[in-house]
């Protein structure tokens, strides 16, 4: 992929992000959007070698849409200025669905890589089950949480949305009842992705998640 050419179209856009501008340049998008469909199987296949399950996930599926959803944003422009992309092995975007833990990742005109592993927003019965094999299974959780190239590249559990207070119906004694409290059971961070070329990108985002793969693991257990 010419990440010149799309660091240049996600930046343009950012500037123009409008519909005479986007169905003007729509050339330059689909020749683009092909070549992250290509990063994106590549990718796939790579992530594969540790964690087999995943080569069912279709590529196509597995990206997201340049359109924004504005029906209730304050921000009405329609076009999102990243591409993006998540990886489950049932090929669905949304870990929100239930789909389960997910391999994530978006580029930015100015960029910027963001990657991410684990479950955003899961729904409240999946979250639930989450935190009740916590319960279950204390030591397992707490080995995971130490392990040190997890730690190494994405530190902690982010704490987005964490709760004040234990959750309804847990025990505030348990063990781990600071991660309890969490909304999301995700690790994510961001780098230069300027002086990258496609298998730089690759090898950047297969190492973060393979450091990763015990938090997947784990939250499949639950």
């Amino acid at each position: 992929m010419h990440l010149i050419d799309l660091r240049s179209y996600l930046s343009e856009l950012a500037d123009n992000n409008n519909r005479a501008w986007f169905v003007m340049n729509k050339p330059r998008y689909d020749i683009l959007r092909n070549e992250f469909l290509q990063l994106v199987t590549e990718l796939i296949a790579g992530i594969s070698k540790f964690d087999p399950v995943i080569i069912g996930c279709e590529p196509k599926k597995a990206l997201f849409r340049i359109n924004r959803d504005v029906r209730f944003a304050h921000d009405k422009s329609p076009y999102k200025t990243t591409f993006s992309a998540s990886i489950l092995p049932s090929g669905r975007k949304k870990p929100s669905e239930g789909g389960g833990p997910a391999y994530y990742f978006q580029l930015d005109g100015n960029g910027r890589l963001f990657f991410a592993c684990g479950e955003y927003m899961p729904p409240s019965d999946r979250l639930r089950a989450i935190r009740e094999r916590i319960v279950a299974d204390p030591d397992g959780f707490g080995k995971m949480l130490k392990d040190k190239k997890l730690k190494q590249i994405f530190g902690t559990l982010q704490e987005e949305g964490k709760l004040v207070r234990p959750p309804k119906g847990f025990d505030p004694s348990l063990p781990h009842m600071e991660q309890i409290k969490l909304k999301n059971f995700m690790v994510w961070t961001e780098c230069s992705m300027t002086d990258m070329d496609t298998s730089e990108l690759i090898s950047t985002l297969l190492t973060g998640y393979k450091s990763a793969f015990p938090l997947v693991k784990w939250l499949r257990t639950a």
